[in-house]
């Protein structure tokens, strides 16, 4: 175990037995690491702590795979071609990454193999690595949940500044890779308006973002206590009709098919409805 100066997230060396993994998004998953230091406070890959218990909070720790590459290759030589989405439980980007740079090794192989690289981030360090995905089927994707530069610092604390990640967008579509964008989870009653929806879809219309997936907030395991306390903290009005959302079971319907209405509303009048999907 690697414990960097107080208040650094922890690192561990945990070498995996295998880092190709059939999933439900695309035919395949890749995450060489175990944890998030992006912190991001509605992630949803809170829930790996059930299965991998650690004394640090989400964000706070960080497991590598530090054998990924190897275990990747030796999985190659049986694995049929497909699409691999890239990371499901992790960033794969993020800062740990810089230095360990498994995850550039493992897509460089999947490439070389012919597999399709989906990737979704949060991280500009994507961009160090779209000399191996050029010329390939691979697809560059972020995650944006606000335009507004103070709820992304409360909300994600550790990740690309949001103008960083539609440069992202940018350099993927002029290096001729498709592109996309997971404007998810909107963050009710503070960025999921049809002002903020016009304001994003634009922005993603501008860029030829290739397709743009919507999603709400959703209850997942261990998600409402982290929630919950920056509700209390920042937005304490907040807290309560959040827990109608999530937890009311016609509270949340009704606010669910509001939300489509304007996902609708707004993708209509851009022209955009042929690249929009998910919460449509």
């Amino acid at each position: 175990m690697v414990a960097s100066r107080a208040g650094a997230p922890v690192v561990r060396e945990t070498p995996c037995k295998s880092i190709l993994n059939r999933s439900g998004i695309g035919d395949y998953s890749l995450n060489c690491y175990t944890g998030c230091t992006h912190a991001c406070v509605y992630c949803y890959a809170r829930f790996m702590q059930r299965f991998h218990p650690h004394e640090e909070s989400w964000g706070d720790f960080v497991d590598v795979k530090s054998n990924a590459v190897e275990v990747l290759a030796r999985q190659l030589r049986r694995a049929q071609p497909g699409s691999v989405f890239v990371s499901s439980a992790c960033d794969g980007w993020q800062p740990e990454e810089a230095k360990r740079q498994l995850t550039r090794e493992c897509c460089r192989l999947l490439v070389a193999h012919n597999f399709q690289v989906n990737i979704l981030t949060k991280s500009a360090l994507v961009l160090r690595d779209l000399d191996i995905l050029a010329d390939s089927p691979a697809r560059v994707g972020v995650t944006v949940t606000t335009p507004d530069p103070h709820l992304q610092r409360l909300w994600e604390p550790r990740c690309a500044t949001v103008e960083q990640r539609w440069q992202v967008l940018a350099e993927a579509k002029a290096t001729d890779l498709r592109t996309s964008v997971m404007f998810g989870p909107l963050l009710p009653f503070l960025s999921d308006s049809l002002e903020v929806l016009l304001e994003m879809m634009t922005r993603a219309g501008d860029l030829g973002v290739d397709s743009i997936w919507v999603d709400q907030l959703n209850p997942r395991p261990r998600v409402w206590p982290a929630v919950q306390e920056l509700l209390r903290r920042e937005f304490p009005d907040l807290l309560w009709p959040y827990r109608k959302v999530l937890f009311d079971k016609s509270s949340r319907q009704a606010y669910i098919a509001q939300l489509r209405r304007r996902v609708r509303a707004a993708s209509e009048k851009l022209k955009l409805t042929d690249r929009v999907s998910g919460c449509t």
